[in-house]
């Protein structure tokens, strides 16, 4: 189950270079136990590409998170 507080969503817009992607990222639980990082990104309007990373315990998956966020952030993406 997925809650707001859990979901970063992204968005880096620069229509001098035609360029409007997202990037989102939560954390989901498995029924196994375990976590996955859940990350989607790709071109503003289409449903994009995502993969999952998983992880055992919900801190290892909310440090990948947030390794994630802060090289997107670095690149130039904005919080939304």
């Amino acid at each position: 189950m997925e809650t707001d507080d859990n979901l970063i969503l992204l968005m880096r817009i620069e229509p001098r270079r035609n360029m409007a992607r997202f990037y989102s990222l939560s954390i989901e639980p498995t029924f196994f136990g375990g976590f996955v990082v859940h990350r989607s990104w790709g071109r503003l309007g289409t449903w994009g590409q995502s993969r999952l990373e998983y992880c055992a315990e919900f801190s290892a998956a909310q440090a990948r998170k947030e390794q994630l966020t802060g090289r997107k952030l670095k690149r130039g993406y904005t919080r939304k």
